[in-house]
């Protein structure tokens, strides 16, 4: 037989398992978990603090539900990170800041003016904070005027793009909307008052933010039930605690992670996540290994961009930029 010819049996046979491998992609695909449409996705956009460091931008998370794409704080770096995701500032369906220190506020004028004028973005920015949040909003636009003016005349950019509709909030729901519910609730972030945490329900599931605090009982009774607990912590290594009075006045405005251990225990997630690591003379591992000591459920130490799918499971995956074009 010449070595190229084969017999058409043989032929036909591979031909149909081609064609069933082929007509079956589809179906693994779909079943990936990465894949599926998941109720709540949960995107680490920064997970640092006031230290200007490129590994760890300011802290803001991105959560993704329904229809909604919420920003929960805008630390340093947030307009880039989105940027980074292929998330388009004109999708973004609302802000809602924890509080007003600037770690967690700087990169809100980033990302409100640069991202309506790359984006075209032409309906308002919905803004939600605690007391003297529209003052800050007001004292924005007073600032960025010129910038407001110019681009609406030059750039052509939508004029309704360029607004901010600011509301000052305390421990209330914020809106039920499209299946997506996002509540508020007091948490305690010493003198820096009112601070809050927020929790976001849909389709059966939940993720809570603590925002900064200290060990807060009210965090516990408002993050009871949920999926995904996502919690600042503090530390600081004896010595500095020792030798530092502006130390440890940090880490009393923080949780501790003795502390945070005992609000997971409390709180029992599927998944407990720290975020807004704030450290002195220790180490993240650090902090970790000392929750380590009294809680043994599921734990990750926060990366920026890290990502999490919240169902029925709640997965993590790492970001993987795109091949760089030659």
């Amino acid at each position: 037989m010449h070595p190229l010819r084969l017999p058409l049996r043989f032929v036909v046979l591979v031909c149909a398992l081609l064609l069933a491998l082929a007509g079956s992609a589809p179906l693994a695909r779909a079943q990936n978990p990465a894949a599926l449409s998941d109720p709540i996705r949960v995107t680490l956009l920064g997970t640092g603090t006031p230290r200007p460091v490129m590994d760890r931008f300011g802290p803001s998370i991105l959560v993704e539900a329904r229809n909604e794409k919420l920003i929960f704080d805008v630390g340093r770096g947030a307009m880039q990170r989105l940027f980074q995701l292929g998330v388009s500032y004109a999708d973004i369906t609302g802000v809602l800041l924890t509080h007003l220190h600037s770690d967690h506020t700087v990169g809100l004028p980033d990302l409100w003016l640069t991202g309506w004028l790359i984006s075209g973005r032409a309906k308002p920015l919905e803004l939600w904070g605690p007391a003297g949040t529209r003052q800050m909003a007001a004292g924005l636009r007073m600032a960025y005027a010129f910038d407001l003016d110019i681009r609406v005349r030059d750039d052509k950019v939508p004029p309704e793009g360029g607004r901010l509709v600011a509301h000052d909030i305390t421990e209330q729901l914020v809106f039920d909307r499209g299946g997506v519910k996002v509540t508020a609730f007091l948490v305690d972030h010493g003198l820096a008052r009112p601070a809050l945490g927020y929790r976001v329900d849909a389709g059966g599931h939940s993720v809570v933010l603590s925002g900064d605090t200290r060990y807060s009982p009210n965090l516990i009774a408002h993050a009871k039930g949920a999926d995904l607990l996502i919690h600042e912590v503090g530390m600081a290594s004896a010595e500095q605690m020792r030798g530092d009075a502006h130390t440890r006045t940090i880490i009393a405005h923080h949780t501790t992670p003795e502390d945070a251990a005992r609000v997971f225990n409390a709180v029992r997630p599927k998944l407990a996540v720290f975020s807004h690591i704030v450290l002195r003379g220790a180490t993240a591992d650090d902090a970790v290994r000392i929750t380590r000591l009294t809680y043994d459920g599921p734990l990750e130490l926060g990366e920026d961009l890290m990502r999490f799918h919240v169902g029925d499971e709640v997965t993590m995956e790492r970001f993987v930029p795109p091949p760089r074009a030659h």
